[in-house]
């Protein structure tokens, strides 16, 4: 069987095979496509509503022997990485598939040399630079679970999830550059380490040439030690279920969830999502706009692009440095195939001028991408306008750190693409729409809770260090059914559309922001007497935040600044409404409902308000917000 569907019948005969026997359809998938040191005794022991999940058992691999070395030994001279540097003048640097396991190897036996074990936790805290590519991969090779922590996030978002892994390592750069500016990354990270007594050592890759303290008993310099260690690294061989690496992921409670994925399983699925959704030829130029810090680079930059012994391209800077023409310059300069950006990235482009699009040849383009939130159909259009010229399909994908990879998507060519709709689950994904009752909707045109009612490769396994989170979050709500957070609409023909978070969860220029982690952010200053955090439609974000606070002595910049220092700058509010009052119930819970409404301008949408505690501080709140 050919698992990558090139016709609609394909897809239709992929997506029958899939339900009719999972099991016999991804054992096959994966003894064809990939090396294992040895076979699996069963394929798949899933229970749902246990949470448990385990696929592969038995079998043992290393995905960096799948993602390097095969295609070292069979095409060593293809360029597998592509880095292009945030200033035009820097050279970019390719990476051949035998030079990345090179790197990859010297990496992975600096890190041994270190004292890195099979199972320590290693926490990177870098720029997209290719020492980020080398280091995840170094750790997957010698079995070490890396977590990656998106170079944007503040010191304390920092120390939380290294002290929530226990991570003895830390990997950071003196500085990153992104567009004009330069992120003091060390220096964030040693403010964040002063909470942090499990990190023994950092590792420091020297990039901007920033003056940086220095601690000559925990910091040591990647370049004193890389270039000393040799090209010869066997990779250890690891068991289906072994950890791989630990994401973590905003949720409706104030914690962030430490989202485990495991090494066969995500290899598997990664490697099969990725080929069918973008259809990547042997020739093309992959690029993934995407920073690694994501579940989109992890899946999409490294692994699964990687497995399949593609050319993926890795960014450095960002769309609008030095001008909004950016993307479309290093679309020209590397010859890119396929492009894979948010949605966010889309409508910021699309208000600038025509011009800086048209000055470069797109030509290369065949395929264009979106991730990260459902797409707007003005958006789309000046997507397939401008950047496509009405010759590329646009994949339109749906899916989550918790997932893997992508579940919902047209195939790029194969199925039909509809503007505003992630279309159809990809072969092997079989979902389902809830209705209040907990119950699944069987009429094919529906509206409810989108749920996926049985297991696939690429899944978490589990929340880290906390299982019984995992179960409640995901399991519990619907039995049996793995629930997504997200609504949707199905359409006569099956077709899904997202219609957006169902809990406190606000997905903000693509990045999944938890409401109640920044509420509690606030609340620790100690002016703010009472607050609520709700997201609202925005023009070029998708969402924004918006803050609500009863406080004293208070001004929008000083909490504003206060959450970027805290959380980082993606978490800041886009507003802070000062106010005397929170809507309530008369039990005292906060009506959050009602001040998204207003926070989008719906006043006359708020449905009966009388029966509030306080129904005066609504008119009150619509009125300064006016």
């Amino acid at each position: 069987m050919n698992y990558i569907a090139q016709t609609q019948s394909d897809f239709e005969n992929l997506s029958q095979a899939a339900v009719n026997n999972p099991d016999a359809f991804w054992s096959r998938y994966a003894e064809e496509n990939f090396n294992w040191h040895k076979k699996w005794s069963t394929v798949s022991n899933c229970d749902l509503t246990q949470g448990k999940i385990s696929w592969f058992e038995g079998a043992q691999l290393n995905i960096t022997e799948n993602c390097l070395d095969r295609h070292a030994a069979n095409q060593p001279n293809k360029t597998a990485l592509i880095w292009e540097p945030n200033e035009s003048k820097e050279p970019a640097i390719e990476y051949s598939y035998q030079e990345l396991l090179d790197q990859v190897s010297k990496t992975a036996n600096m890190l041994k040399e270190m004292g890195v074990q099979k199972g320590d936790r290693i926490c990177m805290y870098l720029p997209m630079v290719p020492e980020l590519a080398f280091s995840v991969l170094a750790c997957a090779r010698i079995g070490a679970i890396h977590s990656v922590v998106f170079a944007g996030f503040s010191a304390q978002s920092l120390a939380d999830r290294i002290n929530d892994a226990s991570c003895k390592w830390v990997i950071t750069a003196d500085g990153g550059f992104r567009g004009n500016k330069i992120t003091p990354l060390k220096k964030i990270a040693d403010e964040a380490l002063a909470q942090c007594d499990c990190v023994e050592k950092v590792l420091v890759v020297q990039r901007t040439q920033s003056d940086i303290e220095w601690n000559a008993s925990r910091d040591i310099w990647w370049h004193d030690q890389f270039e000393k260690q040799t090209t010869d690294c066997p990779a250890e061989i690891m068991d289906a279920e072994d950890k791989l690496f630990i994401l973590y992921t905003s949720g409706s409670t104030g914690k962030p969830k430490g989202m485990v994925h495991s090494s066969a399983g995500y290899m598997v699925y990664t490697t099969y999502s990725f080929l069918n959704v973008f259809q990547c030829r042997r020739d093309d130029v992959y690029w993934c706009t995407a920073d690694i810090g994501w579940i989109t680079g992890h899946s999409y930059i490294l692994y699964g692009p990687l497995s399949a012994g593609a050319t993926t391209l890795m960014f450095e800077g960002t769309p609008s440095y030095p001008d909004m023409g950016k993307f479309w310059e290093i679309v020209e300069k590397h010859k890119v195939n396929i492009f894979y950006t948010a949605p966010t990235a889309i409508r910021s482009l699309a208000t600038c001028d025509l011009a800086l699009v048209n000055q470069y040849d797109l030509s290369s383009l065949r395929v264009l991408g979106t991730v990260g939130e459902p797409i707007n159909e003005e958006a789309w259009r000046w997507y397939d306008e401008h950047i496509g010229k009405g010759n590329c399909p646009i994949v339109d994908t749906w899916w989550q750190t918790e997932t893997g990879g992508i579940m919902i998507s047209n195939l790029a060519g194969v199925t039909p693409a509809i503007p505003t709709m992630a279309t159809l689950p990809l072969p092997g994904v079989q979902l389902a729409l809830m209705d209040t009752h907990n119950t699944e909707i069987n009429e094919m045109e529906a509206e409810g809770a989108l749920c996926i009612k049985a297991a696939w490769p690429g899944m978490a396994r589990t929340i880290y260090g906390n299982h019984q989170r995992f179960v409640e979050t995901y399991y519990s709500t619907y039995p049996g059914y793995y629930f997504t957070g997200d609504g949707a609409r199905r359409d006569a023909q099956g077709n899904y559309r997202i219609t957006g978070r169902m809990d406190d969860v606000v997905i903000v220029s693509g990045h999944n922001l938890g409401t109640a982690e920044i509420e509690d952010c606030i609340d620790e200053l100690p002016q703010v007497i009472e607050a609520a955090v709700v997201g609202y439609p925005h023009a070029i974000k998708g969402n924004a935040i918006c803050a609500y606070l009863c406080a004293e002595d208070l001004t929008e910049k000083e909490v504003k600044q206060f959450v970027s220092d805290r959380l980082g700058p993606i978490s800041k509010p886009e507003q802070v409404v000062f106010v005397t009052a929170l809507p309530k119930t008369r039990s005292g819970k906060i009506m959050r409902r009602i001040l998204r409404k207003i926070a989008a301008g719906e006043t006359d949408a708020l449905g009966d308000i009388s029966t509030l505690l306080n129904p005066d501080c609504v008119k009150d709140i619509i009125q300064i917000m006016a």
